[in-house]
């Protein structure tokens, strides 16, 4: 089996819900991802960061994104490619300002100059991603790429797109055997 079929089936035994459930954006939907459940799961933690580091042009020296989303994708990732000896920085961007220590809205490493891949562990509309995005610009950072675990609601590419960024998702919802208005 292949480490996308592993991670497929992982995220649909232990990450996908089925029920009634309200999103983030208000909408309804038949079904919910939480999908840190496959990416804090150690059977396939290595998986899912190879499938990532195969999206990733080899240009990218740091990897994060909007906190909690991006974190588990983000610090994995670096660290399975550090163990190939491939160096990329991982970072969180905070919520809000911090406003006691150093400050400033990330935490971790990255530095002016870097070219960054903005990462999310399920995107349904992109808002997440872009905020991050804003961020990491201000920092004087370069985001090149746009990358998510899950793309649930097949928006986040126009809104890479519009940004003038590509948009790569390990998987959508329609791999995982939904549509993306949320419905079976």
């Amino acid at each position: 089996m292949s480490a996308r079929e592993r991670v497929r089936e992982h995220l649909l035994a232990h990450a996908v819900r089925r029920g009634d459930f309200t999103l983030k954006s208000g909408k309804r939907s038949d079904w919910f991802i939480d999908s840190k459940q496959t990416i804090g799961a150690p059977e396939v933690m290595v998986d899912l960061a190879t499938l990532a580091l195969e999206r990733i042009p080899a240009s990218v020296t740091a990897i994060g994104g909007l906190t909690m989303g991006a974190d588990g994708l983000s610090f994995v990732t670096a660290a399975v490619a550090a163990t190939r000896g491939r160096y990329l920085r991982a970072f969180s961007v905070r919520k809000e300002v911090k406003d006691h220590g150093g400050g400033g809205r990330i935490a971790g490493c990255l530095e002016t100059g870097d070219r960054v891949v903005i990462t999310e562990d399920t995107t349904s509309r992109g808002t997440s991603l872009l905020e991050a995005l804003r961020v990491v610009r201000e920092a004087g950072a370069t985001p090149v790429m746009l990358l998510a675990l899950v793309d649930r609601g097949g928006t986040a590419g126009r809104v890479a797109a519009d940004e003038g960024l590509a948009f790569e998702a390990l998987f959508s919802a329609v791999d995982l055997g939904f549509s993306y208005d949320g419905g079976l």
